[in-house]
């Protein structure tokens, strides 16, 4: 988890509670806590290489926007001090470091390792490997002059992140040179199983016994993990940053393994809390023809629309489900992880093999747990499209089909939709029509969020620029505390004490057309003449005349 978002809300404002302490509590963990750490350690055994990597570490690889102090930072290697960087998933380049260091090879001849960054001095030769290209950025010197120019980084970066033949990556950092070497081919079955089928404990560590269990550890202890990587590619998120878009997926075997293990751990009561992944419903999707893929440079491969070449089958989760629905020992195993409803739906998924409906029979009646949560993000068409996500008309489409399937099957399990504010291209108006959409389908919006700009998103990229990473074409982004507030209201058009506020922004917005939908200003009318009534009947003397008074207002009214 990122310590600064794991520390402050999308307000900047100090969380009160920390998941990922024991018992909940704030304030173990410094902020950016990989700089602090590392420097602590520099200072105790300056002699001692550093090797750092995870979230944190990897979303800060090269020159990027840090929103909490909000000014450009360089690659986390210089500002932390550590000697190595890896980035993703840490298996296959941490396994040739030890392998290599067992061999007595120096650490700082450490220099090609896929999937690793470093900084060397600039006026030495780079490392040779034959088979990598480079590319060269704009420095971080002229970033911090130029918004433009750091902005044009970005594209590479993304591209380059998610290749199957990447290009070395260099950057010139002062009197040095950052190198972010190409990431690994994603993870083979084999190779994946292998990681997984470690004998781990499931366990928090000991040490925390006795300061209480550890929140985020409580709710997937009883979760498997059935593939890593994501190829939504939306603009927001780091999952394809840190994992790429490629998915490598567990086998069948290994997935059923763990489920026994799982049944086995001594508190389990019946319940599997997620059978999933970064998107629970991609396992096992690949390119059909893998030259294809080979050659691809775009970020998403279902963004403007699902690739011709992308394998959409839901066939394979529906045989795990089922297998793992029929463990003696399972009572119900629970998909928690996110659903990607545009895969599920004819007018988006246009890949369709006959396994779609099937899928989601399976999903609806046996792995809800009350209701299901997806994540529209949006109703503009516009703003979805800065989003790398679909039309909000496929979701009116997923909405009916999923009513449809809890109908035949008598079951009572709502649709909870996620929806985010002030993102990069969102403007005022479009948060009310949002807000007068989803109220005429039905939804009181729980599942809301302030947009949160995070290291290595195209969405980050534009709130600090105010243009976007591939065109460099100005995009309207909403950044003071003011915009952010009153987009966010709309959200909650349903709070009383929004609706005076609401009126006052649709007028000043020329879209008084839509204060009936989303106040009821006949009810409010109404309201308030029965006050004025009874106030005008408590003046008149004789309980009779008040009576009739009454009678007769109640009658003009109603």
């Amino acid at each position: 988890m990122d310590s600064m978002v794991n520390h402050y809300t999308a307000g900047k404002r100090k969380r009160a509670t920390d998941s990922y302490t024991p018992g909940g509590q704030s304030g173990f963990r410094p902020d950016y806590a990989v700089n602090v750490y590392t420097q602590i350690l520099k200072q105790l055994y300056p002699e001692v290489p550093v090797l750092i990597g995870g979230i944190e570490a990897s979303l800060r690889r090269v020159t990027h926007y840090d929103y909490w102090a909000d000014k450009l930072f360089p690659t986390i290697l210089e500002s932390s001090g550590a000697d190595l960087l890896v980035y993703g998933m840490g298996e296959l380049p941490l396994r040739e470091i030890l392998r290599l260091l067992a061999k007595g090879v120096p650490f700082s001849s450490l220099s090609t390792i896929p999937q690793t960054a470093l900084l060397r001095p600039a006026k030495d030769p780079l490392p040779v490997n034959k088979n990598w290209e480079d590319i060269h950025l704009h420095s971080h010197e002229l970033c911090l002059k130029d918004k433009r120019s750091y902005t044009a980084n970005f594209k590479h970066v993304e591209q380059e992140s998610n290749k199957v033949q990447a290009r070395r990556i260099l950057q010139r950092v002062g009197e040095r040179q950052l190198l972010i070497n190409p990431p690994y081919p994603p993870m083979s079955e084999e190779q994946i199983d292998a990681s997984f089928d470690l004998p781990y404990t499931r366990m928090s560590h000991p040490k925390y016994l006795k300061r209480g269990s550890v929140p985020a550890y409580e709710m997937i202890r009883f979760s498997v993990n059935m593939h890593r990587g994501c190829f939504g590619g939306c603009s927001f998120c780091t999952i394809s940053a840190h994992q790429g878009k490629f998915i490598a997926s567990r086998s069948e075997e290994s997935i059923l393994k763990e489920v026994d293990v799982v049944t086995q751990m001594p508190d389990f009561k019946g319940y599997i809390s997620d059978l999933g992944g970064p998107s629970a419903n991609m396992y096992r999707m690949k390119g059909k023809v893998q030259e294809i893929c080979d050659r691809c440079v775009s970020p998403s491969c279902i963004h403007p629309v699902i690739c011709s070449n992308l394998d959409t089958s839901h066939k394979p989760m529906t045989e795990i489900y089922k297998k793992v629905d029929a463990h003696p020992k399972v009572k119900k195993a629970f998909v928690g992880s996110g659903i990607r409803y545009d895969l599920l739906v004819d007018s988006y998924n246009k890949n369709n093999d006959g396994s779609l409906t099937e899928y989601m029979e399976q999903l609806v009646t046996r792995h809800v747990c009350g209701r299901l949560k997806v994540a529209p993000e949006h109703t503009s068409d516009a703003t979805l499209r800065v989003m790398r996500k679909p039309s909000f008309k496929h979701f009116h489409e997923f909405k009916k089909k999923y009513e449809a399937i809890n109908k035949k099957h008598g079951l009572n399990q709502p649709l909870i939709p996620y929806f985010i504010s002030s993102h990069p291209g969102s403007q005022m108006e479009d948060m009310a029509n949002l807000a007068a959409e989803t109220k005429e389908m039905g939804f009181k919006l729980e599942q809301v969020q302030d947009f949160t700009p995070t290291p290595m998103t195209v969405a980050t990229e534009i709130y600090y620029s105010g243009l976007h990473p591939y065109t460099l074409q100005p995009i309207y982004t909403p950044k003071s505390p003011k915009e952010k507030k009153s987009q966010h209201l709309f959200f909650f058009w349903y709070k009383q004490e929004n609706h005076s506020l609401i009126r006052q922004k649709l007028i000043a917005m020329d879209r008084a057309d839509l204060i009936p939908k989303l106040i009821d200003e006949k009810k409010k009318f109404q309201k308030r003449e029965i006050i004025k009534g009874r106030r005008e009947l408590q003046g008149k003397a004789g309980k009779r005349q008040r009576g009739e008074l009454s009678y007769q207002f109640l009658v003009f009214n109603f």
